[in-house]
């Protein structure tokens, strides 16, 4: 079996003891990097699998949204969740500058700097969840709650209907 190589997601859990599995695909330039691809490589239904997205409120702060793949932000819930008038996703090619990581490997751990998480409520329904470890080709997969405790991430309904 050859050494998975960590990430920087990974180090964070590793660092506060948070117990995970880590798991990669193939992926190679050109292939599709929307997590109902990771879902189908990982052999997960796509409800288990979460993207991250990051967004942008009125007031200038990031927020960033865990949502299961096959599903799409409601930005109107979002702002209501985070307690803003409004926030809009952040243009791909800001994501590095703002988070460190890439479109298809965005991680809500590890980022240059912790913004306020929330997730998609459903998640609590699922034993494990998998999101990205930081990097494309590789997925963390992990109890929810605990996600939950380690980064006070807010559960709520985030998603179009």
């Amino acid at each position: 079996m050859k050494k998975i190589q960590k990430t920087n997601a990974m180090r964070f859990l590793d660092q506060h003891k948070v117990e995970y599995e880590a798991h990669t695909y193939e992926h190679k330039d050109g292939d599709p990097v929307d997590g109902v691809h990771v879902a189908n490589m990982l052999h997960q239904p796509v409800e288990a699998v979460y993207k991250t997205l990051v967004t942008q409120a009125n007031t200038k702060e990031y927020l960033v949204y865990m949502l299961p793949v096959e599903k799409e932000l409601d930005l109107k819930k979002c702002a209501k969740i985070a307690g803003v008038k409004s926030c809009e996703m952040i243009h791909v090619k800001d994501i590095n500058k703002i988070t460190g990581y890439i479109r298809g490997g965005c991680s809500p751990l590890g980022m240059k700097k912790q913004f306020r998480t929330f997730i998609e409520m459903d998640c609590l329904n699922q034993d494990k969840i998998y999101f990205s470890a930081g990097k494309i080709g590789m997925q963390i997969e992990m109890d929810p709650k605990t996600l939950i405790d380690l980064i006070h991430v807010q559960a709520g309904d985030i998603t179009k209907e």
